[in-house]
């Protein structure tokens, strides 16, 4: 095994699975961290329970700034894993030598982030991935496995190979794809799936799905997106246990009556009991929501082809609306059929 030396962006879900699983697996990793979140970590260490039990790493590297993280040691990779919205505040903290900031190897979720971190870092220090495994998040640093899929990395850059073959070491299930742009855009695929339905009517997904107006709109969604990613070159493609080409199979061809049941299975399955990032982050009051980075990016790539894409229109706007505070939380809980009306 070749060791890597990692700065590891957050300790949250990915951060803490990804991190703390190459650290278990012999690699140095550091963690960056708020102040206060850096000092709990150090005191009580990071706890994931995986597949073969429950691992604690004590005493973790933690640093509360990017310029304690880039002192600490040369690193060879950079995890980053936050939130889309949390992207470009990253980027905008960046001190002024920047340039010495290691090559990101990009987890967040959405098909912008790795555009923006390029414009200012460079194309040569992006590499494009994704996580298709299921975390649970208990708190800061600790973690559980919910659903072991995989990671993926995108496959053109130099460091792609030994990352793949280290992650995989790692017990992370990883898998190269030559292209960034199929990769992204099929994993937001599934992030799409009721995901800003569940939000904006208070929901979960077997409740959208046992909806047939409500199952409509999802297929609707995908088709919309389908759209841009064909008329942009983009294929679908399937992830680590995620048999992304079926669903868009069943979206394009399948009539509603006989995919409904299927969808519903591998929606519950994928999701477990968990409500949908996009819901968590609406009533956790913290006014962000990563539904302009997923449904709103399908709305732009659209406008700028001409594609109709009404559904995901809806889907932003409102869900945005709700964030803000423009439109109380109880405008739209469930009621499926105000929501319905808006198209």
């Amino acid at each position: 095994m070749t060791k890597l030396q990692i700065l590891t962006l957050g300790a949250g879900a990915i951060g803490t699975y990804v991190g703390g699983s190459m650290a278990l697996a012999g690699h140095e990793v550091v963690f960056l961290e708020r102040p206060d979140v850096a000092a709990e970590l150090k005191s009580r260490g990071l706890r994931l329970v995986l597949e073969d039990g429950e691992h604690l790493i004590p005493g973790p590297v933690v640093v509360d700034s990017l310029e304690d993280a880039l002192a600490s040691g040369n690193f060879d990779i950079v995890i980053f894993a936050l939130k889309s919205y949390h992207t470009q505040s990253f980027i905008d903290s960046l001190p002024a030598d920047h340039f010495a900031l290691p090559t990101v190897l990009c987890l967040s979720n959405g098909v912008d982030n790795e555009l923006a971190l390029a414009e200012t870092l460079g194309p040569d220090k992006v590499i494009a991935g994704t996580v298709t495994t299921a975390i649970g998040r208990r708190a800061a640093g600790d973690i559980v496995l919910e659903r072991l899929r995989g990671v993926g990395v995108s496959g053109k850059h130099p460091l792609s190979e030994k990352l793949v073959t280290s992650l995989d070491e790692a017990g992370l299930n990883a898998h190269h794809y030559p292209s960034a742009a199929d990769m992204k855009w099929s994993k937001m695929l599934t992030n799409l799936l009721a995901n800003a339905s569940a939000a904006i009517l208070d929901m979960t997904p077997a409740e959208i799905f046992a909806n047939p107006g409500l199952y409509k709109l999802e297929i609707t969604q995908l088709r919309e997106a389908l759209k841009v990613m064909r008329a942009q070159g983009i294929g679908v493609v399937d992830l680590p246990s995620t048999p992304v080409r079926a669903l868009a199979f069943a979206v394009n061809y399948l009539p509603l009556s006989i995919s409904r049941p299927l969808m519903a299975k591998a929606v519950g399955s994928g999701r477990g009991a968990k409500m949908p990032s996009f819901h968590i982050d609406l009533h956790s009051g913290g006014g962000r929501s990563e539904v302009d980075y997923l449904n709103g990016a399908v709305v732009r790539e659209g406008s700028k082809l001409s594609i109709p894409t009404p559904t995901n229109s809806l889907f932003t706007e409102t869900l945005l609306a709700l964030t803000r505070g423009d439109i109380s939380l109880d405008t739209y809980r469930h009621q499926p059929e105000k929501l319905l009306a808006k198209l």
